[in-house]
């Protein structure tokens, strides 16, 4: 693949990103403003503080950066994230080491070059009967290697067996479209994944997740990405319409809060996005947007 080529690729890719972070954002604030009964609907819709992102190279030069979208005190959303970036620059030997895919690959120690676009979400809710939501799609290159990686996983306080069901069926849909092997191979991934060793749990019900996904077909993967991008709204924002009228207790409220524990847990200590957008100097505010506003341990 020619240096145009390759460079053309990385501007779609990106752009992609934003796009997707343009329809969620829309789609956030519209739920936002339709929440017109029920708990919560009473105060103020929430909107998107957006402020940009940085990063400098170790000396000094620009290495990129992104859009940081967050929403806080919303009626429907507590607390949302929708992050987009494009970083550049150098892997560092403990930046090498946090990477999730491609560990070792010939040549980086001599030419450490990369370049890095995606976009991150994260969604807690205010009602303790909406789900809580995870979503990423990213490409990553160096001059050795290209890949795409994401998915997306919903984590319920209180599980309801049909919401399970609706967000796996789409997220089954748009992955059917490729290779009908997709679904099960990335379902499986993401059970292993999102487990929580310390906890012996898994950190919700799942989704779909994928990394290092390279078959040599630029445009099929990115086509690819693209619908697991596409699914994330048709599989969580009617999660959202049904159960955010809902009226809950106080048991309710503190199941949310010790399982947003429990989501603070795994992404401080096993999250390998958290880990490598910090060992690469990227806006730590943005890298750690997805704690919740508020959590509880037993």
């Amino acid at each position: 693949m020619s240096q145009e080529q390759m460079q053309s690729e990385k501007t779609r890719a990106s752009a992609w990103f934003r796009e997707l972070r343009d329809q969620i954002v829309a789609a956030f604030e519209g739920l936002e403003h339709s929440h017109s009964e029920g708990p919560f609907s009473d105060m103020a819709p929430g909107q998107f503080d957006i402020s940009e992102t940085k990063r400098a190279s170790a000396d000094g030069s620009d290495a990129g950066g992104g859009l940081m979208s967050v929403m806080r005190g919303g009626r429907v959303f507590e607390k949302v994230g929708v992050n987009i970036s494009t970083v550049y620059g150098a892997l560092g030997e403990r930046a090498q080491a946090a990477m999730a895919a491609r560990k070792g690959i010939p040549g980086m120690k001599d030419d450490p070059r990369f370049w890095a676009s995606g976009i991150s979400l994260v969604a807690h809710m205010r009602n303790p009967h909406a789900p809580a939501v995870h979503m990423n799609t990213r490409m990553f290159w160096t001059p050795h290697a290209w890949w795409f990686g994401g998915g997306s996983d919903l984590n319920p306080c209180l599980e309801y067996d049909e919401d399970t069901a609706h967000f796996h069926a789409v997220q089954k849909l748009h992955c059917d479209r490729h290779d009908t092997a997709h679904y099960p191979r990335f379902k499986a991934w993401a059970d292993e994944y999102f487990f929580v060793p310390h906890r012996n749990r898994a950190r919700g019900v799942g989704g779909i997740f994928l990394d290092d996904y390279n078959s040599g077909n630029w445009e099929q993967d990115f086509a690819f990405i693209q619908d697991v991008g596409q699914a994330f709204l048709p599989a969580f924002v009617p999660l959202v319409e049904k159960r955010r009228t809902a009226s809950f207790t106080e048991a309710d409220k503190d199941a949310q809060l010790v399982h947003r524990g429990l989501y603070a847990e795994y992404n401080l200590v096993y999250d390998r996005g958290t880990k490598f957008g910090l060992e690469t100097g990227h806006d730590a505010n943005a890298v750690l947007m997805s704690l919740p506003p508020l959590a509880k341990w037993v």
